[in-house]
């Protein structure tokens, strides 16, 4: 996996949408994989509840028969968090504080999870910012093993 283009991509989204205050990848079981958080945001942590979380909107979205479950927002008194489904087996989580612009959010990240997708399944290894994304909007699919992701975590949170 190269980890600059998943960083680059994830400071690229922060960039591009004016309230972003931080970013994160994770495997759909809660490992985290990278993060660009402030150091207030523990970011082992925030990727197991978004991974709880995942598990929880799939399972809405099935037993309500609104297909693939492809993204949800919470808000909070000081912004939200959106948590978006990357592939079937990894989620980006993006923080927001109150004045982010969650229509600009949804139309920025579409084409960074499908990049963030093909980084993490090896495909792309290096995918240029903004470039768009033709295979679907969240296409592309963790491949690696448990042991790869642990030291893929270890790797990419080095200096975080």
């Amino acid at each position: 996996m190269n980890h600059e283009a998943l960083a680059n991509e994830m400071r690229g989204l922060r960039e591009r949408v004016t309230g972003i205050t931080d970013t994160a990848v994770a495997a759909a079981d809660g490992m985290l994989i990278a993060a660009d958080t402030a150091d207030t945001i523990e970011a082992e942590s925030l990727a197991a509840i978004a991974a709880a979380g995942l598990g929880i909107a799939r399972r809405a979205a099935a037993a309500t028969g609104r297909g693939t479950f492809r993204q949800t927002v919470t808000y909070g008194s000081q912004g939200c968090a959106a948590f978006y489904a990357v592939g079937d087996t990894a989620l980006m989580i993006v923080l927001g504080d109150e004045g982010i612009d969650l229509e600009r959010l949804h139309e920025q990240t579409r084409p960074v999870l499908g990049r963030i997708g093909s980084i993490l399944a090896g495909d792309d290894p290096e995918p240029a910012a903004g470039t768009p994304y033709t295979s679907g909007p969240f296409a592309g699919a963790v491949t690696e093993t448990a042991t790869a992701t642990a030291t893929a975590t270890a790797t990419a949170t080095e200096g975080v």
